[in-house]
């Protein structure tokens, strides 16, 4: 039996994308990955999941991978597609890819059934699909689609250090937001990899264009 884990890594962040990730596995493979120690990929090292991964690669009869850029997410957004409903999508489309016989996701939901519902309203596929909440806590197969997607995430925001101190992407991060600052006042405008649809990017266009008004008034009293 083809059992499949399906997890994504960077909903919350404002820059860079989210990554969706699904592993297919045959059944009698999963206590291989228990015995890897197969977590949540937020509670183990960037070192540790990449090591993980590899192992997870070596394991998996196929592995599928979604990336969804900040203006698709932006693009979604303005036509009414929640992140829930976006993921449910994006879920579907791994799990069309995949073919399992069992289906197990993290529900993005706060309702893991619906979750589940929405995913089902969008497949191609027969599957048994499970939906619960911290499945890449408890489901080892999930978890292994969340390693393998935060890795493909963070390859992703590393490759945005070339524009500077970019911190972690999300918005509790002074890091990223003292970059956003920066940016915003040097350019005029957000990067291309900011999720502009989020309230903290529009804050931050809207108070850096302020204080340079003020500072410009200043200037011509």
């Amino acid at each position: 039996m083809l059992i499949a884990g399906v997890d994504e890594a960077g909903r919350g962040p404002i820059l860079g994308p989210i990554v969706f990730a699904g592993v297919l596995i045959e059944e009698e493979h999963i206590p291989e990955l228990t015995e890897l120690g197969i977590r949540d990929s937020k509670l183990l090292q960037p070192s540790k999941r990449e090591i993980l991964a590899a192992e997870i690669l070596k394991l998996a009869s196929k592995v599928s991978i979604k990336v969804v850029s900040p203006e698709e997410i932006d693009e979604a957004k303005a036509n009414s597609l929640n992140l829930n409903l976006l993921e449910a999508h994006c879920f579907a489309d791994i799990i069309n890819q995949l073919k399992p016989d069992v289906t197990y996701v993290d529900a993005a939901d706060v309702n893991p059934e619906r979750f589940s519902q929405r995913i089902k309203n969008n497949l191609t596929i027969d599957t048994k699909l499970i939906s619960q909440h911290r499945a890449d806590c408890e489901i080892p197969v999930v978890s292994a689609a969340s390693i393998i997607a935060k890795v493909e995430r963070d390859r992703r925001i590393n490759e945005l250090k070339k524009f500077g101190e970019v911190g972690s992407g999300y918005c509790h991060d002074p890091k990223t937001i003292s970059f956003l600052k920066c940016w915003v006042r040097d350019h005029g405008e957000l990067p291309s990899f900011v999720r502009r649809s989020w309230i903290t990017a529009k804050r931050i266009l809207d108070e850096i264009k302020q204080t340079i008004l003020d500072e410009f008034s200043k200037e011509n009293k």
